[in-house]
């Protein structure tokens, strides 16, 4: 297991070389040689363990100089959000940071705990490990030819990319030490690096909203992390261990709370969005990282790991309620959206949420679906995060009703977005398959309610991703010619996560069985299967129709200018569909658009009752556990 460490060090001895580097060509090179290190350890970390048997193994129980190591971290991470919060003004993160870090500086040295090992592997963290290492691998090969363009787009900003570059890397060895860490003063720490690591990524720009923003993001996780840090002297009080699968297996419903309300938090549940969507601000590689490999995995990872204990509590009842809720209000949000990195926010929230509501039932069944839902999300958000940012950079603009008839303009872009909004939601792909589960799974457990949230949540995903798929694909003749600007290296990154998206469509009976199913096995014991072998076959016969949308997509751009009719319009059509003469012999503009339902779903009718719900169902739960664990 000697590379476990390296898969942690190494990204962040990238991250502390990076910032020097001044030539842009030096760090592009030391950014491919980082990120594809990272994914062939990974892969080498992979086989290995995998060729050992796959067995679960423990790991590293004496660790006094590196928790020393830790603490001075810990102490470090403080006073810089210190700093800067006195800076910008912030003084409430203040107090959010010193009081949690001295909580956990006390537990530290005044509650002596049993020895145990720090770091887990098994199945479901060696898959982290892979979607971290490849799909953020991939991210920073897309952002060094994108911060090249990005730059030339936007000369306003300063060019730190060194520093966003650090940024990535650190990002993904902090996700690489949460997601092997057993021990809770261990997963804390590396929890506390990505919340700040993302408070600095989305204040890259260091304009007054970026950093309104950055801070907005920073609170909501440090206040998920103040939950974190009270679980940890109470766990240690009370059963005398730090050991995550000591406290699940103990059943203690208040440190399962604590530590579910972190993970809820740090996925962006409600009322705790908005730091997510606020994060758009930043350039596109640190919303593909956010959303897809890193940050908010981590907390659906953590319920993940807490489910078994939730089932059938109230913290569970807590968690898979927030969660169905979470899932339909932001599908519906999502309708009234025309900014494509706005509907991708939301989408990554809805479909969070659904993870998030199967953790908290914690059967064998959600849990598939959820682990399932995560491998599927990683692929899909990643790669089309990348495609909107290469038609940014491309069209100047990110708004969906300027990507009309984009199969036309930039042909190969709409076939990556479209194999991703596909797989998204159509029929039937693998997260729908997920959701078929899910669904079957809330119904065994006579759950009325979270059937209604994922019956009509996904009716909504329906109509707003058919909205920009249809919008994308249709046929309309441009005035100018756009020029693709995406290079090579923007194109490697989402060819590869295109690839990946397919291969886990033909191969899908194969990751059901020998990914899934083991993760379960580990969660539960040996259970019976959730999905017969018969079913992933027919299942995955079904998926090959993938394949029709990039083909359909490809006839339509073949056949378009044999098949081009010109419309009627309220005068004489000036050929592009477009612009027409009116009566008085002057061109007008004709403007087709998508309904998007800004008055009915819009964030400001729905956001705020929404955000005040979802609390008030918190602060209730939180007081009935406290009320029963007291007495």
């Amino acid at each position: 297991m000697g590379i476990l460490p390296i898969l942690i060090v190494w990204p962040m001895i990238l991250a502390i070389i990076l910032p020097f580097l001044k030539a842009r060509r030096a760090r592009g090179i030391l950014a491919y040689i980082g990120a594809g290190s990272l994914m062939v350890l990974a892969v080498v970390f992979l086989l290995g363990w995998l060729f050992n048997g796959g067995q679960t193994q423990a790991l590293y129980v004496e660790t006094e100089a590196i928790d020393h190591l830790m603490t001075v971290g810990e102490l470090f991470l403080m006073v810089l959000i210190v700093v800067l919060s006195i800076r910008h003004r912030k003084y409430p993160v203040i107090l959010l940071s010193v009081g949690q870090t001295l909580l956990l500086l006390w537990t530290e040295f005044t509650m002596p705990v049993e020895g145990g090992a720090h770091m887990l592997v098994d199945g479901l963290s060696m898959l982290m490990c892979a979607i971290v290492a490849i799909i953020g691998g991939f991210i920073c090969i897309y952002a060094v030819g994108y911060m090249k363009t990005y730059h030339e787009h936007h000369k306003e900003y300063k060019d730190r990319s060194g520093f966003f570059f650090s940024m990535l890397f650190l990002f993904l060895g902090a996700m690489m030490g949460l997601v092997f860490s057993q021990n809770l003063v261990w997963l804390y720490f590396f929890w506390e690096i990505t919340s700040v690591v993302s408070f600095l990524l989305i204040g890259y720009t260091r304009t007054e909203e970026a950093v309104h923003n950055s801070f907005r993001a920073l609170w909501m996780n440090l206040l998920g992390g103040f939950g974190f840090a009270i679980a940890i002297p109470l766990v240690s009080s009370t059963l005398h261990s730090l050991q995550l699968a000591d406290v699940v297996a103990s059943g203690s419903v208040l440190p399962i709370a604590l530590l579910a309300f972190a993970g809820l938090t740090k996925s962006a549940q409600l009322p705790f969005s908005s730091w997510l969507l606020g994060a758009m601000v930043a350039p596109t590689p640190s919303s593909a990282l956010l959303h897809s490999a890193t940050m908010v995995k981590a907390g659906v990872y953590l319920l993940i790991r807490l489910s078994p204990g939730m089932h059938d509590t109230m913290a569970g009842i807590l968690v898979s309620l927030i969660g169905g809720f979470t899932f339909i209000a932001a599908s519906m949000m999502a309708i009234a959206q025309t900014d494509a990195k706005k509907v991708l926010a939301f989408s990554t929230v809805s479909n969070l949420g659904l993870i998030v509501a199967c953790a908290g039932i914690g059967v064998e069944e959600t849990i598939w679906a959820a682990v399932l839902l995560m491998i599927f999300h990683a692929i899909s958000k990643s790669m089309l995060f990348q495609a909107v940012g290469a038609v940014e950079n491309s069209i100047g603009s990110r708004n969906i009703e300027r990507m009309h008839g984009l199969i036309l303009r930039l042909p190969k872009l709409t076939y990556i977005m479209g194999i991703g909004i596909a797989g998204m939601y159509l029929a039937p792909f693998g997260m729908l398959i997920s959701k078929w589960v899910a669904l079957r799974s809330f119904v065994d457990a006579d759950n009325v309610l979270l059937v209604l949230f994922l019956a009509f949540g996904s009716a909504t995903t329906m109509l707003y991703w058919t909205k920009w798929l249809t919008k994308i694909i249709s046929q309309h003749k441009p005035k100018e010619i756009e020029k693709d600007v995406t290079l090579r290296d923007q194109y490697l990154s989402m060819g590869v996560h295109a690839v990946l998206m397919l291969l886990l469509c033909f191969l899908f009976p194969i990751v059901a069985r020998y990914a899934v199913d083991p993760i379960i096995n580990e969660i539960f014991g040996n259970v019976e299967e959730v999905l017969s072998m018969n079913e992933l076959t027919t299942m995955a016969i079904m998926l090959v129709s993938v394949l029709l949308i990039p083909a359909i997509m490809f006839l339509v751009t073949r056949s378009a200018k044999r098949s081009y009719v010109p419309i009627y319009m309220s005068g004489a059509n000036m050929g592009d569909n477009t612009y027409f003469v009116n009566s008085y012999g002057e061109p007008e503009h004709l403007y087709l658009t998508n309904w998007y339902l800004r008055f009915q779903f819009g964030m400001r009718k729905l956001m705020r009752p929404c955000e005040m719900i979802a609390m008030a169902a918190i602060v209730i739960f939180i007081c009935v556990i406290i009320g029963g664990a007291v007495a």
